[in-house]
């Protein structure tokens, strides 16, 4: 899910794509940034660069 926010997904496009329902997505997403202590989707996606998850 981080890599699919990285690359600009929607919340929708993601849901879809995984499967699940949109509020699922919501959750998941607020996890992540409680988790990586950020505050938005940009800075997940920053960190997901910094961190080398994504391919150049």
């Amino acid at each position: 899910m981080i890599r699919a926010i990285a690359r600009g997904r929607t919340n929708q496009e993601i849901a879809a794509a995984l499967f699940i329902t949109l509020s699922t997505v919501k959750s998941h997403l607020a996890t992540i940034q409680t988790k990586l202590g950020v505050r938005n989707r940009v800075e997940i996606a920053a960190w997901a660069w910094e961190s080398r998850l994504m391919d150049s």
